[in-house]
């Protein structure tokens, strides 16, 4: 991190500490998500009241996560040999396909800072930080929402007390329940693995979200977001075509069941749809501001950003692992969800169908495309409050990428994951992964042609 935003960072830490400190401690907040261990398997919050309301509560959350790496990478791309520009030049050319020298190490560290309030009864308030991130290793943002569970302005009416939930921010959209599954920055609580799926549905946009969630275990929820990462008021003009356009938000929703049939047993089945009939650039598929887990798996020495050669890093390389199939335009996807728990037994899994195109010009990518994934993940956690737990998830994903035609066909990308887990406390979580992904169908001159990466992870998340 840059020297000014670690300074930045930590004043700003140090200021809502102690000012934190003056107010509630951790657990005092009603209708919320912990980030500690006691979040796990949390999806939608509940709408059971835990804790009685006795004025404004101030609540400090947070997250840190270190990784040790040791993977390996290979591919068989053909060599494309392009001028070196850079400086120190190191040879009269350079093979853009040729990956990255891997060997073991320590990541960045990444760290998350969590401000809740409780504003008043039933009604919270939540701003997410990054504090350091692969992708942006600066103090950065990612999102905040106001959560409305109660009416007290209207004398709290129980109708709307026992079955409305009102969320409305810049916030994660709550498509599909992968995203809660999964790790974001240094929140790797909640994920039992490592990484997070190859096909990774996670963006933050403008977005109102409005839950049914009686007590019989029916959730139904509705949505309506700009479409956007960063969303602006200014016409925008078609790069291509000069034309200009309209864009579109996006309209989401979900349909599902989730019960605890009996002290022992519990069942989750979800539906989920996101739809965008046309914008400028949507990113539900690449809105993920803090990078993969898989630091250079996969990625080349050098990249050709458009007639521009680069040398690689960790920040402008942030995605290795995953596969983004460029539905910025135009995209419908519909992801189901099942989860079963049973004693210590676990099973989730995400079937996800999503097609459009990555642009509303009528000459580029202008063919809708498609994508499927599945992933199936099984999980067993044992000895007293489930400390310990082993785990495997199969993950595969297939679809046409942008650039390839009719004849190079659909691509394949299948990921098996090995994990093992301890929490020698509530707060804390040491994981240790085996990764092993291959790349199937894809280009002869492509860098992915023929690559498999493959290793040990080791990762130890702190959330509070």
């Amino acid at each position: 991190m840059r020297n000014s935003s670690i300074i930045r960072s930590g004043l700003l830490m140090a200021f809502v500490l102690l000012t934190g400190s003056m107010f509630a401690q951790y657990g005092e907040i009603n209708y919320y998500r912990p980030y500690d261990k006691g979040g796990l398997n949390v999806f939608e919050t509940s709408k059971e009241s835990t804790v009685p309301y006795d004025g404004f509560k101030l609540h400090i959350s947070g997250g840190f996560t270190q990784q040790y790496q040791n993977l390996s990478h290979s591919n068989t791309a053909t060599a494309v040999l392009k001028d070196n520009t850079l400086t120190p030049t190191t040879g009269d050319s350079v093979n853009i396909n040729a990956l990255y020298p891997l060997v073991g190490g320590f990541n960045l560290a990444t760290a998350n800072l969590i401000i809740g309030a409780q504003l008043a009864d039933g009604i919270y308030v939540n701003l997410e930080n990054y504090m350091s991130a692969r992708h942006h290793n600066e103090f950065w943002v990612k999102g905040g929402y106001i959560q409305i569970d109660k009416l007290p302005m209207f004398g709290n009416p129980q109708w709307f007390t026992d079955n409305f939930t009102v969320r409305v921010g810049d916030m994660e959209v709550n498509y599909g329940d992968a995203h809660f599954y999964r790790t974001d920055n240094a929140n790797g609580i909640y994920n039992p693995f490592v990484g997070e799926n190859i096909m990774d549905a996670f963006a933050t946009e403008v977005a109102g979200e409005f839950y049914y969630k009686p007590s019989n275990g029916i959730i139904a929820m509705l949505g309506l977001s700009g479409g956007l990462l960063n969303s602006d008021v200014k016409v925008f003009v078609d790069p291509n075509t000069g034309d200009t356009i309209s864009r579109k938000p996006s309209i989401y929703g979900k349909l599902g069941y989730d019960k605890k049939l009996n002290d022992d047993l519990r069942v989750r089945l979800t539906a989920s749809l996101y739809m965008n009939g046309g914008t400028s650039r949507n990113t539900l598929y690449g809105g993920d501001r803090a990078g993969s887990r898989y630091y250079y798996a996969g990625e080349t020495s050098y990249y050709m950003s458009g007639s521009t050669l680069t040398a690689a890093t960790a920040t402008n390389k942030a995605f290795s692992g995953r596969i983004d199939p460029g539905f910025t335009s135009k995209v419908t996807s519909i992801m189901i969800n099942p989860f079963v728990k049973f004693h210590g037994l676990e099973v989730f899994a995400t079937y996800e169908m999503s097609s459009g195109n990555a642009s509303l010009s009528n000459t580029l990518d202008s063919t809708e495309r498609s994508f499927s994934q599945l992933a199936a993940s099984v999980v067993y956690r044992f000895l007293k409050d489930e400390q310990l737990y082993v785990g495997a998830r199969y993950n595969t994903v297939s679809g046409r990428l942008y650039g390839y035609d009719d004849t190079a066909g659909d691509i394949t990308v299948n990921r098996m994951q090995i994990a093992a887990g301890w929490f020698p406390t509530e707060n804390l979580l040491l994981k240790l992964e085996y990764v092993n992904e291959d790349y199937l169908d894809f280009k002869t001159d492509d860098s992915r042609n023929g690559l498999n990466f493959k290793g040990v992870m080791v990762e130890a998340s702190v959330g509070f």
